[in-house]
C-alpha cells in the first residue's frame, strides 16, 4: 500500500492524540474501566466492585479519564454514572476486544 505525502501528513498530524489515547489505556484500571462502560453506563461503585480497588482510588481514576476526554458523567440523584465519552474510543476498545477477548 502506497501511502500519498497527503496521508502521511494526516498520520503526522494525528501521532499526539493517537499517543496521548494509548498512554491512558496503557493502565489496567483504566482499560478496565473502559471496557466495563463499553457494555453500558456505571456508577462508581459497580466500577469500584468490577475493579477490586478503593473507591478514592477509583474516583482519582475517574477524575483523570474525564480530564483526558475519554468518559462522560451524569449525575441522577445522589449516583453518579459514566460513560464513554468518542465514539472513536468505542471503536478503538470494541477493536481490542475483537482482537483479544475471542
Amino acid at each position: 500500500m502506497i501511502l500519498h505525502m497527503g496521508n502521511m501528513q494526516e498520520i503526522i498530524d494525528k501521532c499526539d492524540e493517537v499517543s496521548a489515547m494509548l498512554r491512558s489505556l496503557s493502565h489496567p484500571v483504566r482499560l478496565k474501566v473502559l471496557c466495563r462502560v463499553l457494555e453500558g453506563e456505571c456508577s462508581v461503585n459497580e466500577l469500584t466492585e468490577f475493579c477490586g480497588i478503593a473507591q478514592s482510588a477509583m474516583s482519582q481514576f475517574l477524575i483523570r479519564m474525564r480530564a483526558e476526554g475519554l468518559l462522560i458523567s451524569r449525575k441522577e440523584k445522589t449516583h453518579v454514572y459514566y460513560g464513554i465519552a468518542d465514539s472513536r474510543t468505542k471503536k478503538l476498545l470494541k477493536s481490542i476486544k475483537e482482537i483479544y477477548c475471542k
